[in-house]
């Protein structure tokens, strides 16, 4: 089994080897014969993903400082790696970068910690991504089960899916009224509504995300194994939402 993060660089490598991700309102993986994943001009578009930049290890830290500049401070600093799983873990995440020295620092930083805690893994740089502003934390998954096929899974994210385990399960392809319902039968549900005086947030955005990953896992369920999108910031009524970490892993 391989995986790879959902990270589609495009275009030639710019000053400096440095590789510039496009500005995708969405963005789909296409998978190679040994389950890499890249995204050509015209693949279809899949979910709301953050601007990003990924630097090269060969770079330095002053090539990464400014990719981070040229997003805009503050960003978010990752490992990108196929064998790595759980970046934080290993100390491949810096959250809150500020500025360029910062960054310049937190790059470094992220390839030594990597090197130490993973030094079999093959790194391919460091990903710097705008920080996307606060929102609620959804999980879309995927889960292809050999005897079922392709299970799509919601509820709410980050760190609360492992403390609350507040998620719905349905066999994909996911029609929209299915996405709703899985919605509504999370306990959490009342935070989409605009619980408390709270605003009401973008059914709509998580409605068409869980539809196209639904839908995605169909079409490919003979080459993809599970789909992690964890989180996807989801904003108020209008605003969309958008995802900040998402993980495609590949059948062997």
């Amino acid at each position: 089994m391989s995986f790879t993060a959902v990270t589609f660089p495009i275009g030639e490598p710019k000053q400096g080897g440095i590789r510039e991700s496009r500005v995708h309102r969405k963005v789909q993986a296409r998978f190679g014969e040994r389950g890499s994943a890249s995204r050509p001009d015209n693949a279809p578009l899949l979910y709301p993903v953050t601007r990003e930049v990924l630097v090269p290890c060969e770079a330095g830290g002053a090539k990464a400082a400014a990719a981070a500049e040229s997003l805009g401070f503050p960003v978010v600093m990752k490992i990108e790696s196929e064998q790595i799983m759980h970046k934080s873990d290993v100390g491949g995440v810096v959250l809150n970068v500020r500025d360029s020295g910062e960054a310049a620092a937190a790059f470094d930083r992220i390839l030594e910690n990597v090197r130490i805690n993973a030094p079999e893994a093959c790194l391919n740089g460091v990903l710097i991504q705008e920080m996307a502003p606060a929102g609620l934390e959804i999980i879309i998954g995927v889960n292809n089960d050999p005897q079922f096929g392709p299970v799509v899974l919601c509820g709410l994210g980050g760190i609360f899916v492992e403390i609350f385990k507040d998620i719905a399960l349905c066999p994909a392809p996911v029609s929209r009224s299915e996405a709703m319902n899985m919605l509504k039968s999370l306990k959490g549900y009342p935070l989409l509504k605009g619980a408390r005086g709270g605003k009401k947030l973008d059914m709509e955005a998580v409605v068409t995300a869980i539809m196209s990953v639904s839908r995605y896992a169909t079409e490919h369920m003979d080459k993809v194994s599970q789909i992690d999108i964890n989180p996807l910031l989801v904003y108020p009524e209008g605003q969309g939402a958008k995802a900040v970490d998402a993980l495609i892993i590949n059948k062997t």
